[in-house]
């Protein structure tokens, strides 16, 4: 059974920093690429980073290009979320997602299209 998991999420003040992490079962996602997505209240679920099957492109969303990074360890079969100068408005619950095509070598654009696999979501809370 092919599970992403989620952790690292809290309460933190605004400015603050989080990691996130994704830890992938069931089957190796080395060979995928990975990305994170946010929903907040109210708000359709929205893209936030993605990483290429093999580490060397990344992707972010204007609204956190600059402060949040995503990496990912494939020996351990991780993906991460460093988040950096904290807003209220990054508020919401973050989602890790795998894709399905081994060694796509295309540009992500953010759909949730692009991502087969997802886990149950982290809640992040930035209090101002």
């Amino acid at each position: 059974q092919v599970q992403l998991v989620e952790s690292g999420g809290g309460l933190v003040q605004a400015g603050g920093s989080l990691r996130l992490s994704c830890a992938a079962s069931g089957r190796s996602f080395s060979d995928v690429g990975m990305g994170w997505f946010r929903q907040a209240p109210a708000k359709e679920r929205e893209f936030v980073a993605a990483i290429s099957w093999s580490g060397s492109r990344t992707y972010y969303s204007d609204s956190v290009k600059g402060r949040f990074t995503i990496s990912r360890d494939k020996a351990k079969n991780m993906v991460y979320l460093q988040m950096n100068s904290l807003k209220p408005d990054d508020t919401a619950v973050y989602y890790c997602a795998g894709d399905m095509r081994p060694y796509y070598s295309g540009t992500y654009y953010g759909r949730n299209q692009e991502f087969g696999y997802w886990g149950q979501g982290t809640q992040v809370t930035v209090s101002s």
